[in-house]
Parts: C-alpha cells; sequence; structure tokens
C-alpha cells in the first residue's frame, strides 16, 4: 500500500511558478514509477508527467513540455513538479499517482495509487 499527500498549490499569476511536492508513505517508494496528472473542470483526467523508479527518465505531456520539470528524491519518499511559465489553462487539480509497472505510462487506469489532489490556480 502506497498513501500520497500533494502539497503545494495556490493561486498565481500567468508567466508564475510553482513547486508541487507529494509525500508518499511505505518502505518501496523507489520500486513505484511516479506521476502527475491534472483535471480541469468539466474535463478529463490530463497526464501531466512521469519519473522513473530511479529518477533517471522522465515523460511529459505535450502541452507542459519545456515548462514542467519531474523530480524524486527516493532517500525522502517525495517527488516533485516544478511549474514555471504557468498559463491560466494549466488551471486544475493536481493528483499525484503511483504504478508498479516498470514503464511511465499515460493512462489514468494503469496506476495504482492517487493522492486527493492538491489546486493551483493561474490568473490572467
Amino acid at each position: 500500500q502506497v498513501q500520497l499527500v500533494e502539497s503545494g498549490g495556490g493561486l498565481v499569476q500567468a508567466g508564475g511558478s510553482l513547486r508541487l511536492s507529494c509525500a508518499a508513505s511505505g518502505r518501496t517508494f523507489s520500486r513505484y514509477v511516479m506521476a502527475w496528472f491534472r483535471q480541469a473542470p468539466g474535463k478529463e483526467r490530463e497526464f501531466v508527467a512521469a519519473i522513473s523508479w530511479s529518477g533517471t527518465s522522465t515523460r511529459y505531456g505535450d502541452s507542459v513540455k519545456g515548462r514542467f520539470t519531474i523530480s524524486r528524491d527516493n532517500a525522502k519518499n517525495t517527488v516533485y513538479l516544478q511549474m514555471n511559465s504557468l498559463k491560466p489553462e494549466d488551471t486544475a487539480v493536481y493528483y499525484c499517482a503511483a504504478t508498479a509497472r516498470s514503464s511511465m505510462v499515460a493512462l489514468t487506469s494503469l496506476y495504482d495509487y492517487w493522492g486527493q489532489g492538491t489546486q493551483v490556480t493561474v490568473s490572467s
């Protein structure tokens, strides 16, 4: 079992930055591929980024490439999402997720554990 708790969301102006954190419980954190998804009102949950077990490989959704960076600290059981050059269309609830699969999948159905989410609002 893995429990995930996100933090770091808030209100920011367009062009600004935020750093999200996701703290995981359990001793096997380093065995999970970790990811961030987001969901805006009235829209489906969207893949944002994923990171491999070791942190050496990453994958990004097209809408955030070049602006967002995912990273992890296995010693602290934490995964991060650094968000720069934020746009109003980045406004959403951001969710942390974990999968025991070895690949950085982008489908929500392939993730085993989810956090409760943290709200990010970008004003124009």
